[in-house]
Order: C-alpha cells, then structure tokens, then sequence
C-alpha cells in the first residue's frame, strides 16, 4: 500500500491540485493531511481517487474544513491513530489512543499536526507507532527512534529559519519494512 503525506498547503490551491496531480500519478491508495489547509476550498481537491485522513492545524481557523472533509474523508480531529493492513483501508482508532497492534500486516500510524514538538517526541517515544506523521515546521524530514519512525513531509516554503526552500510531499510504502527507507520525500512544482 502507498501512502500519500501532505502538510501545510495553507490555501495554495495551485500547491494542492499539483499535490493531488503527483498522488494521482504514484497510485497512492491513501492520503494524509496533517494540517493547515486553512480554509474549505482547499480541502475539495483532495476528492480524488484515494482515501483521505486529516487531522486540525493551527491555521485551520475556518470550522468549516472539518464538514467539508468528512463530505469524502475521515477528519482526526486534533489527532488521530490509524492503522494500515495491507491491500485494505485504514482503520480508525477509536479514541485517539490507539495501541500498536499484534497484527504482523498492520502499519500503525499517529497523526498529529505538530505543533508541540513536546506532542510529537512523545508519541515518537512511547513506542506505540511504527510511524509519526506531523507538519507545522514546513521542514521535510525523516527520523527513525528506537523502532519509530517521525515523518514530517514539508510544506509550503515560508520566510522561517529550518523551513523548506521548496513545497515538499512524501510517500510511505507500507510493503517495505518499517524504517526511515520506507518514506520518500517528492519536491512539488507548482
């Protein structure tokens, strides 16, 4: 299974469609929005061909992005556990606190923006997850820890020191072993 990460597409519509247009173009059978669309038009063109997750960032001030996601897709709320069994969808933890699973096929992913980075090595630490997606620093990266592996997929470049100098996504195979070779970053042209 292919997963498809996006982060802090903060209204760039042009950014968005081109997003959706790689995702198309890779065959991805999900994606991931960590956060920060900003308002509900730019949600819309992630109504493709996959299934869609996001969860709340702290630029998504219009309420109406949760409505409009959940029209097509599962919106997490703040944060949020899903779990990847291979050649099926995505199962939804059902209190957020989701547990990794004994399931040798299943992938268990957190979800989170990532706005406290106090949040986001906490659930990097805790060993639960195989994968911790999260945005907010519009700098791409990729960390494994102790069997975790943190996966930021960039944003839209911003005038902040560490942030990306180009709109970055990543891929997540969920066929190859758990492990920082399993993402793969992909520069956007917009």
């Amino acid at each position: 299974m292919l997963i498809g990460i996006v982060s802090d597409t903060h209204d760039d519509l042009a950014a968005v469609e081109a997003t959706v247009s790689r995702f198309d173009r890779l065959d991805v059978d999900a994606v991931v929005h960590c956060g920060d669309f900003v308002a509900p038009f730019s949600v819309t063109p992630f109504d493709a061909g996959f299934d869609f997750y996001a969860v709340r960032g702290n630029n998504d001030g219009e309420w109406a992005v949760q409505s409009t996601v959940e029209s097509f897709g599962a919106y997490l709320g703040e944060a949020g556990v899903l779990s990847f069994e291979t050649g099926e969808g995505a199962r939804i933890g059902e209190d957020g606190a989701g547990r990794k699973t004994d399931e040798s096929d299943a992938v268990d992913i957190a979800v989170t923006h990532g706005t406290s980075d106090i949040v986001v090595d906490a659930l990097v630490d805790c060993g639960d997850y195989d994968y911790v997606f999260h945005g907010h620093t519009h700098a791409h990266g990729v960390e494994q820890r102790d069997g975790t592996v943190r996966v930021n997929p960039g944003g839209l470049p911003i005038p902040v020191d560490g942030a990306d100098d180009a709109f970055r996504v990543a891929t997540l195979d969920t066929d190859a072993p758990v492990g920082d070779d399993a993402v793969t970053h992909h520069e956007i042209e917009r």
